[in-house]
């Protein structure tokens, strides 16, 4: 039965379809016979208990600067769409906080992915420690005591902010460097949140793997391999995408983490693994599907629909 999908998205004009897994999860359900809806976040509000958002209705093509048919904004309730898919970027911020008890409000009548309760209690960063044996020595803290003692004990580390995206913001710090209380000090001046500290994976050289797990099964892999003389390996900064098969290794922390993924109702999920440690679990606007597709023939967007479908034969 064709589904009502509403997709809470960045502006749809800028993306870039040769890399982009929103459009092909879009472009997956119109090939399904979905219609398709797109909003940004901004134009959410609730009226009288009811979940309201400004948008237009799109068809999506695969044509490099004619993507997008745009029909005329309108005002919409989203509990008449079958599935909204939350697929804006972070910054993970009280904006999108806010969003996720908006779409909360129609959960699970209308199915939202992933389940917003859940990417609301499940920051990318601050859930991953719930495996501690899986990542690598990692502290989050405002302390920079505590932060000096860390480097004394690990040496080599490196500094993430606590809610960016992409890979921004991430710098390695060796053991003599004089500029970690420097950057710490930039940092407490332009953000209030802690600072994750981890101890530096020489292997991030030989690529950072996104594995896709769809319903907490793993999909599939692609390996991003950093610039030279560079520790970031995400393909919004330069990452080159490679294609890699799962080891033992991987399996084993996918069925780790899976159950988990499937209990709270997040569907669709990249996880990042560098030398065998987890390191983030992404459950916002995860990417990677494009590649996963051009290199394996795996499609993650269609399987996720899927599960949605499945799902949705249900109600």
């Amino acid at each position: 039965m064709p589904l009502k999908v509403a997709v809470q998205m960045d502006p749809i004009e800028g993306i870039n379809i040769e890399g982009d897994t929103t459009f092909l999860m879009m472009e997956q359900a119109q090939a399904r016979g979905h219609s398709l809806f797109a909003y940004l976040t901004e134009s959410l509000g609730m009226e009288d208990g009811k979940v309201l958002a400004r948008g237009r209705d799109v068809a999506v093509q695969r044509v490099k600067g004619d993507h997008a048919r745009l029909g005329d904004f309108r005002r919409v309730e989203l509990a008449e769409f079958d599935v909204v898919l939350m697929r804006q970027d972070p910054p993970y911020d009280m904006r999108y906080i806010d969003a996720t008890f908006f779409l909360e409000a129609i959960h699970p009548r209308t199915l939202v992915v992933n389940n917003p309760a859940e990417v609301r209690n499940a920051p990318e960063k601050l859930f991953v420690t719930k495996f501690p044996d899986l990542q690598p020595p990692t502290l989050i803290t405002w302390d920079r005591e505590a932060i000096h003692e860390f480097r004394a004990r690990h040496g080599d580390v490196v500094v993430k902010p606590l809610n960016a995206k992409g890979g921004s913001g991430v710098t390695r710090h060796l053991a003599d460097d004089p500029n970690l209380p420097a950057l710490l000090e930039l940092h407490a001046e332009l953000s209030e949140e802690p600072v994750i500290i981890q101890k530096f994976l020489p292997a991030v050289s030989q690529g950072d793997k996104r594995i896709i797990l769809v319903d907490g099964e793993a999909v599939g892999a692609i390996n991003r391999i950093p610039e030279k003389g560079q520790i970031r390996s995400n393909m919004a900064v330069g990452g080159r995408p490679e294609p890699v098969d799962l080891t033992a290794r991987d399996r084993e922390i996918c069925g780790r983490i899976g159950p988990e993924l499937k209990a709270r109702g997040l569907m669709f999920v990249g996880i990042d693994v560098i030398g065998g440690y987890l390191t983030e679990i992404n459950v916002t606007s995860p990417t990677g599907a494009v590649a996963l597709k051009r290199f394996s023939g795996v499609d993650a967007a269609e399987i996720m629909w899927e599960r949605i479908e499945a799902v949705r034969a249900q109600v």
